[in-house]
């Protein structure tokens, strides 16, 4: 399978003060097209981060990330947006849905965002719900579905514009055990029908069940 991520020798450092934390250690990976890859590791061990800065959302301190071949650890913020437009999906454990947006709205944020021509703004948000079974319920607010609802709403927004990597945090954490399994199909459903690089972080041992590959961060650093 082709590399789609690269990640070599990353540290990430907050430094505040006297105080000095290594969030992420020298941390080097690769992450293909096809795969789903799960992150594992006690609270702390620098999950987040790490996959904050595959997403561009953090410039790591140190050490190389490239994604689709072009390194983007040293791009200036101002260019990064593009690059989070056109790679990355993201789905978070929270939702993180607008509750004054229907479904469907929620989904036509991302693709406006995007620069999708206005006139196929709602027949894609819809077919994007389509997707994940929620075509029916395109019109509901976030306060009137369930959790697993309004995650699939945050899956289908993640898929919108068709990115070729989907970055998970903790997407199962507020379902529960039925729905969360689901959840995580449609992930690996994803990663083998359209071929997209899924990076999951997760405590959950259903992920560990369905992905294709496990690594384990601890104190900020793979464990062999």
């Amino acid at each position: 399978m082709e590399k789609i991520v690269q990640i070599q020798d990353v540290t990430k450092v907050y430094e505040e003060g006297k105080n000095r934390v290594v969030a992420v250690d020298s941390v080097s990976l690769e992450v293909k097209k096809g795969e789903v890859l799960l992150v594992m590791g006690p609270s702390g061990s620098g999950k987040t981060t790490l996959l904050s800065m595959i997403g561009c959302i953090l410039h790591p301190t140190s050490g190389d990330v490239k994604v689709d071949g072009t390194s983007v650890a040293a791009m200036k913020e101002r260019e990064l947006p593009d690059i989070r437009k056109r790679y990355f999906g993201f789905v978070f454990q929270s939702f993180n849905l607008f509750p004054s947006l229907t479904a469907a709205e929620n989904v036509e944020v991302v693709l406006r965002l995007k620069g999708w021509d206005r006139a196929r703004l709602k027949k894609d948000s819809v077919g994007l719900l389509g997707r994940v079974g929620l075509e029916r319920r395109a019109g509901f607010y976030p306060r009137d579905l369930s959790g697993g609802e309004k995650q699939r709403v945050a899956f289908a927004r993640a898929m919108a514009g068709d990115p070729p990597i989907i970055l998970a945090d903790e997407p199962t954490a507020n379902l529960d055990s039925k729905t969360g399994k689901e959840v995580l199909g449609l992930l690996k459903e994803f990663s083998q029908t359209a071929g997209k690089a899924v990076v999951i972080i997760s405590h959950d041992p259903k992920a560990e069940a369905m992905a294709h590959r496990t690594v384990f961060l601890e104190d900020g650093r793979l464990k062999q």
